[in-house]
């Protein structure tokens, strides 16, 4: 079957960050979103992810850099607090997959909110849990919860490294309370900045992104498990912080006046496009399309 793929090639791209390989992007003629070529078995995806840069798994602050994306964090957090409060109801129970070091949970269950993480990462998962009391779990925890136990479920950045994508969706589905809101964040490869630095493009960052998404794939992808997309939003500082790392992977240093230009350049066609760097999807659990 990947070989019957690999003769539709999107594109070829580099995996800049750990192992060095080359990996092929190929459109899935089904849904429309880029699947990575060869996928990583379950055995050896991990070795793809040690790495100290990899900056959602620690709470470093070693370079002007990651202290950037901390503070940017925070901002990003109190967005995220704003979305979702948006979708509350009176039970207030919230599900983040991938959780990472927590952070986003434990500011979510200051303003009220009962949450509970997966993170698959041991390391940043202790980190969470040292935050939050012990209630982020391995993905394996997710079999053993209740149908209808959530009104949001939120993935930061997620569903693209997800393995078992459609039994992922299904499995969220299940999850969600009637009427439930399923709230995803994930690149865009339509993106002014994916366009421009092409190959180069950080957000690509094969083999850990194993699926690449649009907004047409996405809506695709949740339609089939009777989730409606009833909102898209632009995440604005993912196009600056995307494009300072494409800067790297193409030159070999971080050209920060060229990559901010680009995901500023990326931001303000946007706003005629619809077409930002990163996207938030809110997709509500509509039971009348079952």
């Amino acid at each position: 079957m990947e070989k019957e793929k690999a003769n539709h090639v999107f594109l070829k791209v580099k995996d800049y960050s750990v192992s060095g390989e080359e990996f092929k992007l190929v459109k899935n003629p089904e849904y429309g979103f880029l699947e990575t070529i060869p996928k990583p078995t379950q055995v050896s995806l991990s070795k793809y992810y040690q790495s100290e840069d990899y900056i959602s798994h620690t709470d470093a602050n070693r370079n002007w850099f990651e202290k950037v994306y901390h503070f940017i964090r925070t901002i990003t957090l109190k967005r995220k607090l704003r979305l979702i409060n948006n979708y509350a109801r009176e039970s207030k129970n919230l599900l983040d997959i991938g959780c990472g070091t927590g952070d986003f949970l434990q500011a979510a269950k200051q303003k009220g909110w009962n949450v509970v993480g997966i993170e698959p990462n041991e390391r940043a998962r202790k980190t969470a849990n040292k935050k939050i009391n012990s209630i982020v779990y391995q993905p394996e925890q997710l079999s053993k919860i209740e149908d209808n136990s959530f009104d949001v479920i939120t993935l930061w950045h997620v569903l693209e490294h997800l393995p078992n994508l459609y039994d992922q969706i299904a499995l969220f589905k299940k999850l969600l309370k009637p009427n439930g809101t399923l709230v995803i964040a994930v690149p865009n490869y339509k993106s002014f900045d994916a366009t421009h630095y092409k190959n180069f493009w950080a957000a690509y960052d094969v083999p850990r992104h194993l699926w690449h998404f649009d907004t047409a794939s996405i809506s695709n992808l949740l339609s089939r498990q009777s989730l409606k997309v009833i909102k898209i939003k632009p995440m604005w500082f993912d196009a600056f912080y995307v494009s300072l790392l494409s800067e790297k992977y193409k030159s070999g240093k971080m050209n920060i006046i060229k990559g901010f230009c680009v995901g500023l350049s990326s931001n303000l066609k946007s706003l005629a496009t619809k077409e930002a760097s990163s996207l938030i999807y809110v997709a509500k659990n509509n039971q009348n399309l079952v």
